[in-house]
């Protein structure tokens, strides 16, 4: 059970690898839950061979859905998957981002009841909901600083807020984190090729820079639960652009979409928002260009530090930056390369994340199915 929650349907065989058991245990086994109408055949597998296709077995789609909702600079994403780890119904909506976190639950609410109407999903059997949340977040921080000598409560007062109504309107338990460490979470379950890694480490470059780690199989919050905020590691030097947080020369400050769009008009280039990026990419810009190969050093350079000391399998770039301005990849897997250990076995596999804007959401479904390896030590608020 715990393998077809973390993985989706798998055949027989495919679950005797995962459970380690031998074909005649694991036939008995899924012949009872089968019985038991606790997991069902989906599908059939293509076979290019003699014979019935591979029979694949998934957990019961109708024992309950999970909803995964991404709370992003200016737009809410949500998914629903049923048990089985299919998406069944999926959408966004935009808004203004000086948008009340009151009205952005409500904004969530209205797209979910439209997404009932589109698609005849009912919430009636909803186990459980997972939220994405923007910027520096921990279920065991007070408050965040956004300078020396200021603090704001924002972050925590909205977190609060938004639990408290969607626990109003659901009656399912619902967990809140970091976005982006979301997002990484769900890139390591279904983003990698060949099964979810155990050692990943993600970085998202969006409105702001945040990442995720994925150590020894289970997904780090870290001792104060603000693990992954990679946009706040140092890439320049004290005397480079401040930051929001107080410091000078973070990754966000290089990386983000505002810092690009700050670097091409300072150089004479001035771009409208991600289209403009896009488009400057796609024409190949040369004052772009220059910038690109500046956040990608500056990326590369930052994760290849990491990469020595948590030694992951895979180093995943991800959001919307990414998406528009591909060329990031290859600067960043230069200075990557330059950063790692000269050891032939001890090179990560880089690539671009996958999953695409509804990454976070997924992750959100992920974090509350609770299930996989990836999450046993998984600190939750539900």
């Amino acid at each position: 059970m715990r393998a077809l929650r973390e993985h989706g349907a798998l055949s027989r065989a495919e679950i005797c690898e995962r459970v380690k058991l031998s074909r005649t245990t694991t036939s008995e086994i899924t012949s009872d839950l089968l019985e038991r109408r606790a997991i069902v055949a989906v599908r059939q597998s293509e076979t290019t061979g003699r014979g019935r296709p591979a029979e694949r077995l998934a957990i019961d789609p109708e024992a309950g859905l999970a909803i995964g909702i991404d709370f992003r600079h200016g737009q809410v994403r949500i998914a629903v998957a049923d048990a089985s780890h299919e998406i069944v119904a999926n959408g966004k909506q935009e808004y203004p981002t000086n948008t009340t976190w009151a009205d952005r639950a409500k904004i969530a609410f209205t797209l979910l009841e439209s997404l009932q109407e589109k698609t005849g999903v009912h919430y009636d059997s909803l186990n459980a909901i997972g939220i994405g949340f923007p910027g520096p977040f921990s279920e065991k921080g007070s408050r965040l600083a956004l300078g020396r000598d200021q603090k704001d409560t924002t972050a925590v007062e909205g977190a609060s807020e938004l639990l408290a109504l969607f626990r109003a309107r659901f009656d399912a338990p619902v967990t809140i984190d970091n976005n982006a460490r979301l997002a990484g979470l769900g890139e390591a379950i279904w983003g990698s090729e060949g099964g979810a890694p155990k050692h990943l480490l993600y970085v998202r470059l969006d409105q702001g820079v945040g990442g995720a780690l994925v150590v020894d199989g289970s997904l780090a919050t870290g001792a104060f639960g603000y693990a992954g905020e990679i946009g706040h590691s140092a890439a320049l030097h004290h005397n480079s652009r401040p930051c929001r947080c107080g410091k000078r020369g973070c990754l966000e400050t290089i990386a983000s979409v505002p810092a690009v769009l700050d670097a091409c008009a300072e150089r004479g280039l001035e771009l409208d928002g991600l289209e403009g990026i896009e488009h400057a990419a796609a024409t190949g810009d040369p004052i772009l260009g220059t910038v690109l190969h500046e956040v990608g050093d500056a990326v590369g350079r930052v994760l290849g530090g990491l990469a020595v000391v948590v030694d992951p399998s895979e180093i995943v770039i991800g959001g919307a930056l990414m998406t528009v301005a591909p060329q990031i990849l290859d600067f960043a897997k230069v200075a990557i390369r330059y950063q790692l250990l000269p050891i032939p076995e001890a090179n990560p596999v880089v690539r671009a994340a996958v999953l695409g804007d509804d990454a976070g959401a997924r992750g959100a479904i992920a974090a509350v199915l609770r299930r996989s390896s990836l999450l046993e030590r998984y600190a939750v608020q539900a």
